[in-house]
């Protein structure tokens, strides 16, 4: 009678548990995962890690507002990183893992060599390829899963090189990056050069991932006596071939490829002087809108003061780009419909979630935005515009 007392009552309790996990189950929303391949370690992590806060930030801000949307059902959102120590081919075997693992309808990734690997699977795959660089050719391969996040650097070109030749002279000297998106940057910047009256009278790319000691490189370039000096990769690597170009004498200017940025750049240096004479694009810091302004406030409370860069205000925007491409396409799984949906979900987006303002998309797969320069002056950053340098 006692054992059977005693049954009962486990019983009822194991039933009871039942139902609490049952309606447990019931009230808990589903999560979709959106997939990030990118540099996490090596020369490159800060890069990668400064992308992902991004998202991370974007990601707590909607689950904590009961998370985003799709035909009328409620889900959390969980973003999934890899690391791929800046390899085309890790960013790859990466992909498949996130699509295949976690069921991602969106992988992320932010250097053109990743991006490039991706393309060649994407379509096939069925997902949604979030491309972080500006390499123009991304979206003239005519991938239709391709969403091309930044301006395209090409816009740049003519700027950058007429700045820097009226203030320091036509010789330049390539001493960037040797990874692949420094070498579209040579690709298209020195024929632009050239075509303005210019002169190339160096190439030494370095390996800005694995060096921290450029002086030999350095100067090998300074003894052709260049004016100015083009360089880019990650900011801390390239602020430190900055540093040591001046160390070794050098008195000119420099172009600054888009990845590096020059405020971060400036907080590695201790402050700007050293790059004096450099133009590069405008720090988030100084954009000057109020989206952009509140954007970098939320940001610091999130992440105990730092100051965030363009890549960290992208990826936060371009995570709520893709959550609201879902609502408007009505489905979490189908790339299609939601690569669709983009030009939709741009202009259902409130402000606050984009920093840039961008609300505009090719038919190709570019966002599209209003290109922002700085410049180095009297060792202070400043903005200017475009249309300032070129005379328009």
């Amino acid at each position: 009678m006692r054992m059977t007392q005693r049954f009962t009552r486990l019983l009822s309790v194991m039933v009871s548990a039942g139902l609490v996990l049952a309606a447990g189950s019931v009230a808990a929303q589903e999560t979709i995962t959106l997939g990030f391949t990118g540099p996490l370690s090596g020369g490159a992590a800060i890069y990668g890690k400064n992308c992902l806060s991004g998202m991370k930030m974007a990601e707590k801000e909607i689950n904590a507002n009961g998370g985003f949307e799709v035909n009328g059902k409620k889900y959390n959102l969980e973003v999934v990183a890899l690391d791929d120590k800046y390899s085309p081919a890790e960013a790859g075997v990466n992909a498949r893992r996130l699509v295949q693992a976690n069921n991602a309808p969106v992988v992320f990734c932010p250097h053109s060599g990743g991006i490039f690997a991706l393309q060649a699977f994407n379509e096939r795959e069925n997902f949604v390829l979030a491309a972080y660089s500006s390499v123009p050719s991304i979206t003239e391969r005519g991938n239709k899963l391709t969403v091309r996040i930044p301006p395209s650097f090409d816009v740049y070109l003519k700027p950058f090189s007429k700045y820097t030749m009226e203030r320091f002279g036509k010789k330049v000297a390539v001493a960037n990056a040797t990874h692949d998106y420094a070498k579209y940057w040579t690709k298209l910047f020195v024929p632009v050069w050239e075509e303005m009256g210019g002169e190339v009278v160096a190439d030494n790319p370095m390996d800005y991932n694995k060096d921290t000691d450029f002086y030999s490189g350095m100067s090998r370039v300074l003894a052709a006596k260049p004016d100015v000096l083009f360089i880019g990769g990650a900011s801390e690597p390239t602020a430190l071939v900055a540093k040591q170009a001046r160390e070794l004498g050098f008195k000119g200017g420099f172009v600054v490829m888009d990845q590096a940025k020059l405020d971060e750049m400036a907080r590695v240096l201790g402050s700007a002087e050293a790059l004096e004479g450099a133009i590069g694009v405008t720090p988030l810091m100084i954009y000057g809108t109020d989206s952009a302004a509140a954007f970098v406030e939320r940001y610091k409370k999130a992440y105990d003061g730092n100051i965030p860069g363009s890549e960290a205000a992208f990826h936060y925007f371009a995570t709520y780009l893709f959550t609201e491409a879902m609502n408007q396409a009505g489905t979490t799984e189908d790339a299609k419909a939601i690569r669709a949906n983009i030009a939709k979900a741009l202009k259902a987006i409130p402000s606050e979630n984009s920093p840039y303002g961008t609300d505009t998309i090719s038919e190709t797969g570019a966002l599209e935005g209003d290109p922002n320069v700085a410049v180095v002056e009297d060792g202070k950053i400043k903005r200017t515009m475009v249309k300032d340098i070129m005379g328009k």
